[in-house]
């Protein structure tokens, strides 16, 4: 990744110009789970960043490495040594992407913090929508790419979508969620919200999106649904097969957890 940090400095230019909230931390916090991302992230990682420049606000990405055993911690200390508003977090081992996602979003510092995924299925150009929902007294944004608006330019296989769809309507069945669209890799949250939701949650692995739902559920914050453009990438590394058939367990855990009063 020899020409990354020269990408990095020519998308963002000087960083000195940029403003702070008022705990002296960014504005925005971007949180990227990883694993053996090296490849995607040299490939979006200049792009992720000529946007945020261009909102005008301060911000901080933070990718958490999840244990990878390729270059992506490599790509990330040649970014962070370019920008500064770029840092990163490493897990020992691979915890899952829940794990990764709880990480990164309980380090972060800004107002308002969303996670996206490495692969950009949904165009990072999609903060600046939900930075308006969230600056606005929302929240909890989410991406829904169920809903009648959103367009997917490329969808998953057949098989994918399926089985997605039953992990929405066992979760729905289960925990009486009214998200239609539990796994969007794209959410948004106040700092608030974020740590409220996110020190409570247990679930490391595929099932983690329906827990902070309905984490959010129990505590009476309400979550903002927002149809997304969507790109699959057919090179992702879920297996949703056996990610279904595990996350019926963590549903059931979730459901236990929520009546027994643990998420208070």
């Amino acid at each position: 990744m020899k020409g990354l940090r020269d990408m990095i400095l020519a998308a963002v230019g000087d960083c000195s110009q940029v403003g702070e909230n008022r705990s002296g931390g960014p504005e925005l916090s971007i949180v990227i789970p990883a694993y053996n991302e090296e490849e995607r992230l040299a490939l979006t990682f200049p792009s992720i960043l000529k946007y945020l420049d261009s909102l005008g606000r301060s911000y901080e990405v933070i990718v958490v490495d999840d244990g990878s055993t390729d270059g992506t911690s490599r790509v990330v200390d040649e970014a962070a040594k370019a920008n500064p508003r770029v840092r990163g977090v490493r897990l020992a081992s691979n915890s899952g992407k829940g794990k990764a996602v709880q990480e990164g979003m309980l380090a972060a510092e800004g107002d308002f913090v969303i996670f996206t995924d490495a692969d950009l299925s949904t165009p990072i150009e999609t903060t600046g929508l939900f930075l308006k929902h969230l600056s606005n007294g929302t929240e909890i944004v989410v991406g829904n790419r169920r809903m009648q608006e959103s367009r997917l330019e490329v969808r998953q296989s057949w098989a994918r979508e399926f089985l997605g769809r039953i992990f929405t309507r066992l979760t729905r069945l289960i925990l009486g969620s009214p998200v239609t669209d539990q796994t969007c890799g794209f959410k948004g949250f106040t700092r608030r919200a974020a740590h409220e939701v996110f020190r409570r949650q247990t679930i490391p692995g595929w099932a983690f999106d329906a827990e902070i739902l309905h984490i959010a559920y129990r505590l009476g914050i309400k979550v903002h649904q927002e149809p997304v453009t969507w790109t699959n990438d057919a090179r992702s590394k879920v297996a949703v097969a056996s990610a279904c058939l595990r996350s019926f367990t963590d549903l059931v855990t979730i459901w236990f957890k929520g009546v027994s009063g643990k998420y208070k």
